[in-house]
């Protein structure tokens, strides 16, 4: 006589859910380091350009290298954006040790976010200000860091950056704005560009406010006087 077959007990709902929460988990944290990776070698999207293309909006961006993009426009962008670029490890601690005091103060911090802080942004996370994202960018920016050169760091920022509805990278800004590739951008029109990128939207580097003039005028002073500022971007072997 066949002994019944005993039937397997449904794994309890608790533990199935703890299993898939550990999976997602798993997934999130290792999609940023194969992603860097790959980054390493091959074009990306930032993550606002394929919101845009998923959602039927128009996006603009012609990858150019390093090399191809002017030094004004990489001295500007330097130090409008982040002036220690080349000495820290992806993200600034003195700012953001001194933000946060702020914040404990009662006080409205301005933001310490670096280059690299801005590439894991929009490489990964959201474009909303809220603490949830700035926590998020700081081990990312340490991931993009340890991964990617400096180099490679600046490049990715200046092909993925937003600088207008629609218009992603220098090159797209620099031949919609002043009619000629990157390569050739001035001093004075990389100024406008840089001080432009903390508001895209309303910054028209082409047809400047006042105050985005002044702004620009200020950053070429500092571009001129901020020495080794891309010391850490050494030019490609050939």
């Amino acid at each position: 006589m066949k002994k019944a077959r005993s039937k397997e007990k449904p794994e309890p709902l608790k533990r199935r859910i703890r299993r898939w929460v550990l999976r997602t988990l798993g997934v999130l944290v290792a999609l940023p380091v194969v992603l860097t990776l790959l980054y390493s070698v091959v074009p990306p999207y930032s993550s606002l350009m394929l919101f845009r293309v998923v959602t039927g909006q128009p996006v603009w961006r012609e990858w150019v290298p390093l090399e191809e993009i002017s030094v004004n426009l990489q001295r500007s962008v330097v130090v409008s954006e982040d002036a220690t670029f080349c000495s820290h490890g992806g993200v600034d601690w003195p700012a953001v040790r001194g933000q946060a005091w702020k914040l404990f103060e009662g006080k409205r911090p301005r933001g310490a976010s670096t280059i690299t802080m801005q590439l894991a942004k929009n490489l990964f996370l959201w474009n909303d200000r809220d603490y949830l994202r700035k926590v998020l960018e700081v081990p990312l920016a340490m991931l993009i860091d340890t991964v990617l050169s400096k180099r490679r760091v600046l490049e990715i920022y200046l092909n993925v950056a937003e600088w207008g509805p629609g218009i992603f990278g220098v090159e797209a800004a620099s031949r919609t704005f002043f009619g000629k590739s990157a390569a050739k951008l001035s001093a004075t029109q990389a100024s406008l560009l840089a001080t432009a990128l903390p508001n895209p939207i309303a910054r028209n580097p082409a047809k400047p406010s006042s105050g985005h003039r002044r702004l620009a005028g200020i950053n070429r002073s500092r571009a001129q006087v901020a020495g080794e500022v891309l010391n850490c971007i050494s030019a490609p072997e050939r």
